[in-house]
């Protein structure tokens, strides 16, 4: 019998290099507006959020995989840029 558990312990998603460049947007995204947007502005807002969010799912879909594999998928997927076909 394998002492791996069936759900492999989560975390480490620091080390990934998604996670990396989706930290790197965010940290630019905020420059970028808080240089040339008008902090007060709704465009303001939804730039950072959206950059945020990036960040976030990977984040949560690490957390989400020491109990499931599925949620992890979908978070990370949604995490993903849109591909071009």
């Amino acid at each position: 019998m394998s002492s791996e558990p069936l759900i492999p312990k989560h975390g480490g998603y620091r080390n990934l290099k998604g996670f990396q460049v989706a930290q790197l947007v965010y940290d630019v995204t905020v420059r970028f507006c808080d240089r040339f947007i008008d902090r007060k502005s709704r465009t303001h807002y939804q730039m950072v959020q959206a950059a945020r969010s990036g960040v976030q799912n990977i984040a949560e879909g690490s957390s989400a995989s020491g109990t499931s594999k599925k949620t992890e998928l979908k978070l990370t997927s949604v995490a993903r840029p849109a591909s071009t076909s």
